[in-house]
């Protein structure tokens, strides 16, 4: 009933990686194919995702395997698995966006040299117009003087107040 695989004929191999394995004994398996834009040349990458059949349940994310074409065995499962090529390290590491490294924590008497410079605790930033030095004209523009005053400079005019009406009162 069920003959070697020597015997079968030439049937597709395809390597790719496992990105899903929720299913019993049903593993999704991307495969990447790269060629030559027929047109402009340029290196083309197109992602395929096959479901194939892992009767052992013994692949699992990240791993790069070998399926190989097969009678249908489901609706979308035309493939089944043939070997695990490689494992991978971990499983989160497919699917996952990559980790964040946490900052190391500071040792205590290290000093921490900042990239630029900022100011300490009262003093003002260099671009102010306070620290124009003796060469540089401390001649400062409306929005820097309303800035230094504590105001937030306005180009457009204030609105208008509601309760404030130059028309004469509506005739009732």
């Amino acid at each position: 009933m069920s003959q070697p695989d020597a015997q079968r004929g030439n049937r597709q191999r395809i390597r790719g990686v496992v990105v899903r394995e929720k299913g019993a004994k049903t593993v999704t398996v991307e495969v990447v194919r790269r060629f030559r834009h027929p047109r402009y040349g340029k290196m083309v990458r197109r992602n395929k995702r096959l479901a194939a059949h892992d009767p052992t349940d013994q692949a699992h994310l990240g791993d790069t395997v070998e399926i190989v074409s097969c009678r249908p065995i489901s609706k979308t499962k035309r493939y089944r698995l043939v070997r695990i090529v490689q494992q991978s390290p971990g499983e989160a590491l497919v699917g996952q966006p990559p980790a964040r490294l946490e900052p190391e924590p500071a040792k205590a008497g290290a000093t921490k040299t900042p990239d630029t410079e900022t100011p300490e605790a009262g003093q003002t930033p260099p671009d102010t117009v306070a620290d124009a030095g003796p060469d540089q004209e401390a001649d400062a523009g409306p929005d820097q003087e309303a800035d230094a005053a504590g105001e937030m400079p306005t180009d457009a005019p204030e609105p208008a107040d509601p309760t404030d009406s130059t028309d004469p009162e509506p005739n009732a």
